[in-house]
């Protein structure tokens, strides 16, 4: 029901298991309220992993660039990360 979209700069610290900032926000549904679970996709449609809210989409617009925007929660490469565990 909710999504955020990445700009490209924010996607791979995302995919190593970090927050999404407001200055990684490409875009993100309207009326998203606060602690909801959202999918995350790059600009491309590319579903990259779900999070969770940290602020409703009205207040995103007022923020710091460095504030959290996203709550990281699960993304598609941690499946290769704990191969790369496995293996050494």
């Amino acid at each position: 029901k909710y999504k955020v979209w990445l700009k490209p700069s924010a996607e791979m610290s995302f995919l190593y298991g970090n927050n999404v900032l407001k200055s990684g926000l490409a875009r993100i549904t309207e009326s998203t309220p606060q602690y909801a679970g959202v999918v995350v996709y790059n600009l491309a449609d590319i579903p990259l992993g779900f999070g969770v809210t940290a602020q409703t989409t009205e207040t995103c617009k007022e923020l710091d660039p460095t504030a959290n925007v996203v709550l990281h929660q699960a993304d598609v490469g941690e499946f290769l990360r704990g191969l790369e565990e496995d293996m050494f």
